[in-house]
């Protein structure tokens, strides 16, 4: 018998994702079986770039507003403003072209050889969202337009560019509490890409 039989799904949103709430049988490590009921956030998955400029220390950053920041009481971010690295959600394309057009979009840069980082998890208790991550190099000259995100899609995006460990004392203050910007940040730091 497999581990997961799913015995029933019902449909309980879907907008701008889908939320599904679904009845299983898992069978345990003992060999138990046991129901659950659990509910998934469907929105497909994403893709996120942090960009380093090895002469000068620095990384492109992205500030916008997050309804979902916004809505938690509490939160140092109470205007729901995030400090975050360059990401959007794949259109059914590949996830290196799909980046790709993120950052012309959002940052108005066009790189030249990015690398594949990780594939993560952001919240896989609730969201199925897969992130791919990616870093590259840049330099001013990789620079086409002034960015800002897509207006037909209401984004108002503030482009910030910071030295290294002026984003890392962020992270250490809570300033920048975005995981996968975290996540990127460390991995740029730890392997030496800027020094």
């Amino acid at each position: 018998m497999p581990p997961i039989t799913i015995l029933s799904t019902e449909v309980l949103s879907d907008d701008w994702a889908r939320l599904t709430k679904y009845q299983f049988e898992r069978t345990h490590r003992d060999g138990s079986r046991q129901v659950h009921i659990h509910q998934a956030y469907d929105r497909g998955n994403g893709v996120a770039i942090l960009p380093y400029d090895p002469a000068r220390g620095t990384v492109l950053l992205v500030r916008q507003f997050r309804l979902p920041v916004y809505l938690n009481p509490g939160d140092v971010h109470q205007d729901g403003m995030l400090i975050e690295v360059c990401a959007g959600l794949l259109d059914k394309e590949d996830p290196e072209a799909g980046i790709r057009r993120e950052a012309e979009e959002e940052l108005g840069y066009r790189f030249g050889p990015i690398e594949k980082v990780f594939d993560a998890y952001m919240s896989p208790g609730s969201v199925t969202e897969r992130v791919i991550l990616f870093s590259a190099s840049y330099s001013a000259a990789d620079r086409i337009s002034s960015g800002g995100g897509s207006a037909h899609e209401g984004e108002d995006i503030e482009i910030l560019e910071i030295p290294l460990d002026e984003a890392l004392a962020w992270v250490k203050s809570g300033t920048i509490a975005d995981a996968k910007t975290i996540i990127l940040l460390l991995h740029v730091k730890l392997e030496g890409l800027l020094t």
